[in-house]
């Protein structure tokens, strides 16, 4: 007998970060990719800690158990379980770093410290830091400061400390290493030798230079980093504009209370004792032993070193089938809708779409909505340059997406300088949608054409994350944009949609009728079945109808790339649902929801996971998908994830990420196949051309 009816989130999202330290592990990924999952593994867990940790660690502070909503553990209990599993994890990550440089030695490339440094990097390193290295560095001696300084929650730290050969005094000092230069410096090669040092050991190299003012008798310096709480404080100082309130949320996240801290576990105890106690860390705070570097999140910006046989081939995006980029975009959507599937197929129809509205003379006006752009967004260029046409452009940019504020707020800007309507948000609830919708005159009327989108409008992250987006002029679908834009307005009226599903209003009740449609149909006897393709499950209410679905005889599938925190194959609970998780070379996110309804199969696209903020707390929409061919085409893809068998995990209530079984079967490789699938679609269409 289960002892809970869900698994806690927490403990599934690391889960997931564990299932990126498999890849980092994978002796079949490219070394040159095992480095960079090791830097997303790292990534994922400092946002980890600055956000859900961080939750979970006021909870504990407050005093409340917080058991209903952690299904079932106490957050004090949860911040211990955290703690423990981190530091397994940690431990497991440096052992892989370890196997990988050795790897990487047997094909030549070297990565160095200071000891090993030749004569003729020598004279390269000395360059190196003259002209580029020591200008940025900041370095500050702490025993006389009156206030310790502010220590920075992105920011590494070497911990100096300084043995004086006068009466062995100590002082303590700290290097922050900048980031303004790459982590990695590459040194002239030697034959066919590579070699790549990280700043940290320069800096190391270079101590008796940095102190050279002080008549010391030993120096040593460990690498420490410390984690804030990123919660944002949003001000209700109603003189104050939104702007105005998110950028002072931001910049006070820089004194936000410490969540972690990290040290290198070769660091003196009373060197480490000093630092805990200056920054006032207690034992209830994370404090987790690590190794000689931190922040390995920069080995997602490992030099390539121009050795491509070490990383996974790149793939060139698919044109989608019909639509050019050379003609007329919004003269083929007329006629008929279009799927993209980046990154198999090019992000470049999005921004083609955009760059087209901006030129039409018969287009009037814009309306879109943002949450993630990328660092020099062609999404905002083309947007001005609508503008700049003369057309009313109303752009709906999400000022609170998580560590993204700062870029909004620069965009946010840029914008209404150009004479950019910009809306921003909804007071308690942020907008998570991915909409479009253009108005144009033909024949002396409006005519609608938009997208809607499962992924941020973001042409960095489409190279990379797998999202789908629907290219659509049906009248009625592009007018409940329209309503959802009114709503962004006059946010106290709240409107009926005839086709999209618009949270927070109606996502969870719809979902509910959807898979209550299900169980009559199983009751009845009828073919029933439920497959769905998302980010995140954790709802428990949720969870609890795909139970009742489940012990009603629904056969559900489900595809969920980080936390479940429903338990699946539970005789009299769950034993007909079946999960699994891929992780590959891809980012899986897409969510994408299917319906059997006894044979009448109903498809939708969402940018809303099955969790209590998308169905409850923010403006997500899920639209349906009428077209046949592009209906047939995502079940074929939620299918090619479904039969993958080589990066395919198993959920389960043992968080244990066992790979799916392969049974014999040959090898599928589902990101592999969804390429092939999309490129036998360009070659039968260039065959019926002939």
């Amino acid at each position: 007998m289960l002892e809970h009816k869900y698994i806690d989130r927490e403990k599934s999202w690391l889960a997931f970060n564990a299932r990126v330290l498999q890849e980092a592990a994978d002796d079949s990924v490219p070394l040159l990719d095992r480095l960079r999952f090791l830097g997303i593994f790292s990534n994922n867990l400092d946002e980890f800690f600055r956000v859900r940790f961080a939750a979970i660690r006021r909870l504990s502070l407050s005093g409340i158990s917080g058991e209903k909503y952690l299904g079932g553990i106490s957050a004090q209990e949860l911040v211990k379980d955290i703690t423990e599993i981190v530091i397994q994890q940690q431990s497991e990550s440096l052992r892989i770093l370890s196997t990988i440089e050795t790897k990487l030695e047997s094909k030549n490339i070297f990565i160095i410290n200071e000891n090993q440094i030749s004569i003729d990097q020598e004279i390269f390193l000395k360059d190196f830091f003259i002209q580029k290295l020591s200008p940025e560095l900041v370095t500050i001696i702490l025993n006389d400061l009156a206030e310790f300084p502010l220590l920075k929650d992105t920011s590494g730290y070497l911990a100096i400390k300084l043995i004086m050969k006068l009466n062995d005094e100590i002082r303590y000092a700290i290097i922050e290493i900048p980031k303004t230069l790459n982590r990695f410096v590459v040194l002239p090669s030697d034959n066919e030798k590579q070699y790549v040092i990280l700043i940290d050991d320069v800096i190391r190299h270079n101590l008796s230079s940095i102190f050279n003012i002080f008549d010391y008798e030993s120096i040593s310096a460990h690498m420490i980093k410390i984690t804030r709480d990123a919660q944002l404080d949003i001000d209700s100082d109603l003189s104050k504009s939104m702007i105005e309130k998110i950028t002072t949320s931001v910049k006070d996240r820089r004194i936000g209370e410490p969540v972690r801290f990290i040290y290198d576990q070769l660091i003196e105890k009373d060197t480490l004792q000093f630092f805990l106690d200056k920054m006032n860390i207690v034992s209830t705070d994370s404090i987790i032993p690590g190794g000689r570097y931190h922040n390995r999140r920069d080995y997602m910006n490992f030099p390539n070193l121009g050795r491509f046989d070490l990383l996974y081939k790149t793939n060139d995006p698919l044109p989608i089938p019909g639509l050019s980029l050379e003609g007329s975009m919004l003269g083929k959507i007329s006629k008929k809708d279009y799927l993209l599937n980046a990154p198999y197929q090019s992000f470049s129809y999005l921004t083609k779409f955009l760059r087209e509205a901006a030129l039409d003379p018969k287009v009037t006006s814009i309306k879109i909505t943002l949450y993630r752009l990328a660092k020099n967004s062609q999404i905002i260029s083309s947007l001005i340059n609508a503008a700049k046409n003369g057309k009313k452009v109303t752009v709906q940019i999400e000022l609170q997406a998580s560590f993204d504020e700062a870029s909004n707020i620069s965009y946010a800007e840029q914008m209404q300088m150009e004479g950019i309507e910009l809306i921003f948000g909804i007071k308690g609830l942020k907008v998570h949608s991915k909409i479009c919708v253009i108005e144009r005159i033909e024949k002396d009327k409006i005519k609608r054409y938009g997208f809607i989108s499962t992924g941020n409008f973001n042409e960095s992250t489409a190279k990379v994350y797998t999202d789908v987006t629907l290219f659509t002029s049906h009248q009625q679908i592009l007018k409940d944009i329209t309503k959802i834009f009114d709503f962004f307005d006059i946010n106290y009226r709240v409107h009926r949609y005839k086709h999209l599903i618009v949270s927070p209003h109606y996502t969870r009740s719809r979902f509910y009728k959807l898979i209550d449609r299900e169980i009559l149909h199983a009751l009845a006897g009828r073919k029933t079945f439920i497959k769905l393709k998302m980010n995140s499950l954790s709802d428990f209410k949720m969870i609890d109808k795909l139970y009742e679905a489940s012990t009603a005889g629904v056969k559900i599938q489900l595809e969920v790339r980080g936390i479940c925190s429903l338990i699946p194959g539970i005789p009299g609970m769950s034993e007909n649902i079946e999960a699994i998780s891929i992780v590959d070379n891809y980012l899986e996110h897409s969510r994408i929801y299917i319906f059997g309804n006894a044979g009448q199969t109903e498809v939708f696209i969402s940018s809303a996971d099955f969790m209590t903020r998308n169905l409850d707390g923010r403006v997500e929409v899920t639209c349906p998908i009428y077209d046949q061919e592009i209906k047939n085409e995502l079940i074929d893809n939620f299918n090619l994830g479904w039969k993958g068998n080589v990066k395919a995990r198993y959920h389960s209530y043992i968080l244990d990420n066992k790979y799916k079984l392969r049974n014999h079967d040959p090898i599928f490789r589902a990101q592999w196949e969804t390429y092939k699938y999309y490129q036998n679609k360009v070659e039968v269409l260039a065959e019926k051309a002939i």
